[in-house]
């Protein structure tokens, strides 16, 4: 077997299976590899349940372990979707929130197993990589905003 130098391990309570799927269709570059399970009982679970489930999103290999409720996920981590327009970011956007997600504020999303996304148009990370007025003013345009508006970003860019 030939694994990556490098994986993100995410813990789940125990679906990581089902998150693995959810990435996989809705992210391009992402799909589900070889899910690992149980040989015998263990104290959290039963032979046969899914263990690991090693997956990749937007090309970043990780791998989902079903470890229990005892640890949760927190805006520590997040997953940073750069989109080219405000169809690709809606598109990802509305896929995480409409799946029992939650939005929060300056383009951050929870999925419904507590994974925080930044769903971040191209052309606001240009304006901040800019500096100056127009990083000034993209910057103040997007704090009030959930979802990230392009067409706002771009016009305080343009001043």
């Amino acid at each position: 077997m030939n694994f990556p130098k490098n994986i993100i391990c995410l813990w789940y309570d125990q679906d990581a299976e089902e998150a693995a799927n959810f990435y996989a269709k809705t992210f391009p570059n992402s799909s589900v590899g070889a899910v690992q399970r149980a040989p015998s009982d263990f104290p959290s679970g039963k032979e046969k349940d899914v263990l690991t489930v090693e997956f990749t999103v937007a090309g970043i290999p990780c791998v989902g372990l079903n470890g229990g409720p005892m640890f949760k996920h927190s805006e520590a981590f997040s997953f940073q979707i750069v989109t080219e327009d405000q169809e690709e970011t809606d598109r990802y956007w509305n896929a995480i929130v409409s799946n029992g997600g939650q939005e929060s504020m300056c383009g951050w999303c929870k999925d419904k197993w507590g994974i925080s996304w930044q769903i971040i148009p191209r052309v606001l990370l240009e304006a901040m990589a800019a500096g100056g007025a127009e990083a000034k003013r993209a910057f103040e345009a997007m704090m009030p905003m959930r979802k990230i508006d392009v067409a706002t970003i771009e016009a305080a860019r343009r001043g």
